[in-house]
């Protein structure tokens, strides 16, 4: 089966948790990469905006007029391919050749990747990007959306509290922030390396309307993002997610070895077996 990127060869269009899990495992295993635990904490978050609010004329991942998805974490990105092969965009070759000499994906974002909006690894880098399209959408007088999903550990970087500076104070009402909270980062939980008290409580006073939610309760992500973009406020919005790092594989949650770690034969066939059961 071929498949090339852009051309929207739809494989599933419903965004399954367990069923963006098994690709995410596959890709790993056949890459022999990480970042496992920090792309299973987002599946849910992506699967709900990809089936309910990301508009694409025509599927089409370039479309002119398309809502913007920033990946500022960008070593989440399995999580975001995955949802490109329901979607069409990428084909299964470039799930059993991620990583292999020539492979178009990279294991971060990459904007050379239709679908992939920012280069993004230098965390903070992305958002910062994001909302300048969100004011390049207001200057234009688009009805543009743009989402930037940031790590909670990311958010100890500097450009995310001056992007949100001027997206407050633009009243940038096109822009939503979202924070996977997950409480680690890569060298260690966000308590130990720098606490960030109340996140929540800190961006409402950035002035974002805010909301908390369950990052992985898809309802409560539906009608949280529906809640703020029908709002008549003026506020960029933001939402910060509950999560758990990990989530969907009982040996990776909250065990930030799988931020690192590869899978083995072993590991592979338990994670596999255990998203397949959430399936069922």
């Amino acid at each position: 089966m071929k498949s090339f990127l852009g051309l929207g060869f739809k494989l599933h269009t419903q965004y399954k948790p367990a069923h963006l899990r098994k690709t995410v495992l596959d890709m790993a295993w056949h890459g022999k990469t990480v970042h496992i635990g920090c792309a299973f904490s987002i599946i849910e978050l992506l699967a709900v905006l990809h089936r309910s609010f990301l508009r694409y004329t025509d599927n089409n991942p370039l479309a002119e007029g398309r809502d913007y998805l920033v990946l500022s974490k960008g070593h989440g990105v399995m999580a975001q391919y995955a949802c490109m092969l329901e979607r069409g965009w990428i084909g299964p070759e470039h799930v059993t050749g991620y990583f292999a000499d020539g492979s178009d994906l990279k294991g971060l974002s990459d904007s050379r990747i239709p679908g992939l909006e920012v280069t993004s690894g230098s965390l903070g880098h992305g958002f910062s990007v994001g909302v300048g399209m969100a004011m390049g959408a207001k200057l234009k007088n688009t009805d543009q959306k743009v989402y930037a999903l940031v790590g909670d550990g990311e958010i100890n970087e500097g450009p995310i509290w001056e992007g949100a500076l001027f997206a407050a104070h633009h009243q940038l009402n096109n822009f939503m922030l979202i924070v996977d909270e997950n409480g680690f980062q890569a060298m260690g939980t966000t308590q130990e390396v720098l606490a960030l008290g109340s996140i929540a409580d800190k961006l409402t006073a950035f002035g974002f309307e805010t909301r908390t939610i369950d990052g992985h309760d898809e309802k409560a992500i539906e009608q949280a993002v529906r809640e703020l973009w029908t709002s008549a406020s003026t506020q960029p919005k933001a939402i910060v997610a509950k999560t758990v790092k990990g989530k969907g594989v009982s040996f990776m949650e909250h065990n930030n070895m799988w931020h690192y770690t590869r899978l083995n034969e072993d590991t592979y066939a338990q994670a596999c077996a255990e998203v397949a059961g959430a399936q069922s």
